[in-house]
């Protein structure tokens, strides 16, 4: 498999990686680790956002200002991203956590230098915290961190193998997109990832694809520019 793109920001979510009665299925954890070390294997520069929706989602359930939720999130995408490290390392990858907040013992500090020079020479850079501000989505990080770190293309692995014009669980009907622009993905309210991270694409010529998660193979294929999922494209392109 021969890799299109040289440096890729790959965007898990964290309830991808959960388990029916866990918060992460250790065994398919493993094979989306084994995945993206076939992707450093082939030459591609990968750096990880990990959502943290598996551990802490919003204030459900307990009364708790937004600052201080956000803050909780931020924590469970730390968690995520040292299981992940962990099992990057036991299938023979270097991983190395980045953390936007500070953590001394259990992450490093990231920067986007930081960041780059683990992926040159040949390390996972896994980017924990989001943003390190409340009010922002780890799909935000995950774009934000994509543009600073010079990334080719934002990869946002989920549940759901692309962007459909309706609720594809509601509608039998669904039309699943091939290619769409950020501008028609805002006008028509399809939710593939938060306003915030589709106008910052949208401005600053980030290409995304969403794509489903099931298959860990699939980080391989979107990293070698297979036709997967749906390839989200700044309006001007288009």
């Amino acid at each position: 498999m021969v890799p299109k793109y040289k440096r890729i920001l790959l965007k898990l979510s964290g309830e991808a990686l959960a388990a029916k009665d866990s918060v992460i299925d250790g065994g398919f954890l493993a094979e989306v680790c084994k995945a993206i070390k076939r992707c450093t294997d082939m030459g591609v520069q990968v750096a990880l956002v990990l959502g943290g929706g598996n551990i802490w989602r919003g204030r459900i359930g307990i009364n708790i200002s937004r600052p201080r939720s956000d803050g909780m999130g931020m924590l469970a995408t730390l968690i995520n991203s040292i299981a992940v490290q962990d099992a990057l390392l036991q299938c023979g990858a270097d991983a190395h956590v980045f953390s936007a907040l500070e953590v001394q013992k259990l992450a490093e500090s990231y920067s986007p230098e930081a960041a780059a020079r683990c992926m040159e020479n040949g390390g996972v850079a896994i980017l924990a915290c989001g943003t390190s501000n409340p009010y922002f989505s780890t799909d935000t990080g995950a774009m934000l961190r994509a543009l600073e770190i010079d990334a080719d293309i934002l990869l946002c692995a989920k549940n759901i193998d692309g962007v459909y014009d309706s609720d594809p669980k509601q509608n039998p009907n669904a039309k699943r997109y091939k290619t769409l622009t950020y501008g028609r993905m805002l006008a028509e309210n399809l939710k593939a990832v938060d306003g915030t991270a589709a106008c910052m694409g949208d401005e600053n010529g980030m290409k995304m694809l969403v794509f489903a998660l099931h298959d860990p193979e699939n980080i391989c294929r979107a990293a070698a520019g297979e036709d997967i999922g749906t390839v989200v494209v700044p309006s001007e392109t288009k």
